[in-house]
């Protein structure tokens, strides 16, 4: 829907997100990549918490959330119940600073019912 409103919109599965941060850590793009992100009004990372991540990944999704915080908007999709967040990042002070940057101004969704998937394949 943000798309078709014309909101600038970045999308990225947790898999390649972690991906592209080696990526960019490993050819010197980093910075540029968090300010791209930087650019675009909204940001999806889609089913967060499927796989573990690693410290770098943490300190991405800290400095996005940072660079981020009260100018645009994240929407963070997953099977793993909210609660289960601050272990599942899996160092304390890292979040800390994630989950309070998350929560702070979020509107939380939780969907029930069947995937819409298993519509599409009918």
């Amino acid at each position: 829907m943000a798309c078709a409103l014309g909101f600038k919109t970045l999308y990225f599965s947790m898999n390649r997100f972690m991906d592209t941060v080696v990526q960019t850590r490993l050819d010197g793009t980093y910075l540029k990549w968090i300010k791209g992100i930087a650019n675009q009004k909204l940001l999806i990372l889609d089913d967060f918490g499927l796989k573990s991540i690693d410290v770098d990944t943490r300190l991405a999704l800290l400095d996005i959330l940072e660079e981020r915080y009260g100018d645009s908007s994240v929407v963070i999709t997953s099977q793993l119940p909210i609660e289960a967040w601050y272990n599942f990042i899996d160092e304390p002070t890292l979040a800390d600073a994630i989950m309070d940057r998350l929560t702070a101004s979020a509107h939380r969704l939780s969907l029930q019912g069947k995937s819409l998937r298993k519509k599409k394949n009918h």
